[in-house]
């Protein structure tokens, strides 16, 4: 297996410098965000594409994967946080493919077939979304399951035209947090293309433990997100071995499932160190004997 690095930590920061520092850490790949500030792929030419696979190239670094989960170019406002939410819920999920007005789980819908588009052109072999989204108070479990599904369905299509992967990335307190909820809903989408972000820190978030479902979701899995998170299991992702998190038999078993993919480190909450922080994993990591 090879790491990359998720350049959305780098939001305070141009794509060109986030490539920049993901390479002189010694990452094989970085996790390119398909939003603002770096490659939206509503405004993301032809010629914007170009340039960022010369800037890779003269880096000699690959795609680990496109971040389409993530979505800030498209602020729906405090209504959506608030009193449709009933909490406080981050400005990047939404819009989602749950929310409650159809023109914006749309909105989520075509942000995600245009985000397969970028992805397809810059070579990458699949992109990364949310698990539904926060569920809108009033919104049933099931209800909001049907939207996803709806959803799913019609970015698969699109997945399966340009020959990318949509991969579903289970988050605690969205729609599809655990293993099973995940695996009930691969019974209800039936396409090839669609498989499972595995978020390490997510399950163990949820009270999973991350080594023992990699046999589980393997025939699922195409890509991993790795992260500490604390020992309470708080959903913060924190630097690697500062957390409570079993990163060692976590890679240990990815590795012995015989994964040649790249397990990517993300850690957006590091904004302010971006490049301290991509250096200080990738210290941990070859510390360790896995880079």
């Amino acid at each position: 297996m090879r790491f990359g690095f998720s350049s959305n930590a780098f939001r305070e920061h141009a794509l060109a410098e986030a490539i920049d520092a993901v390479a002189d850490a010694g990452y094989d790949g970085i996790e390119i965000l398909l939003d603002d500030p770096h490659l939206y792929p509503a405004e993301a030419d032809e010629a914007a594409v170009e340039h960022v696979l010369g800037l890779l190239d003269e880096r000699g670094l690959a795609v680990s994967n496109c971040n389409a989960f993530m979505l800030s170019a498209v602020e729906p406002g405090e209504r959506s946080r608030d009193a449709e939410y009933g909490r406080e819920t981050e400005a990047f999920h939404h819009p989602s493919f749950v929310e409650p007005d159809a023109a914006d789980r749309r909105t989520r819908v075509e942000h995600t077939e245009a985000a397969l588009e970028t992805a397809a052109a810059l070579g990458a072999p699949h992109v990364s979304v949310p698990p539904g989204g926060p569920v809108p108070v009033g919104t049933s479990d099931e209800e909001a399951t049907d939207q996803f599904v709806e959803g799913l369905r019609t970015v698969a299509e699109r997945a399966e035209a340009v020959g990318v992967d949509v991969l579903v990335e289970p988050e605690p307190d969205l729609l599809v947090e655990s293993s099973a909820e995940f695996l009930d809903l691969m019974e209800r989408v039936d396409s090839p293309r669609v498989g499972c972000n595995f978020d390490a820190g997510h399950f163990f978030c949820v009270g999973e433990d991350p080594a023992e479902l990699v046999e589980t979701l393997e025939p699922h899995t195409r890509h991993y997100h790795l992260e500490d998170i604390p020992a309470d299991r708080t959903h913060e992702h924190t630097q690697l071995g500062e957390g409570g998190m079993d990163i060692e038999g976590f890679l240990t078993a990815v590795e012995d499932s015989g994964y040649d993919g790249f397990v990517t480190v993300e850690l957006y909450p590091y904004g302010d160190t971006a490049p301290e922080t991509a250096r200080e994993a990738m210290a941990y990591l070859r510390e360790r004997g896995w880079a």
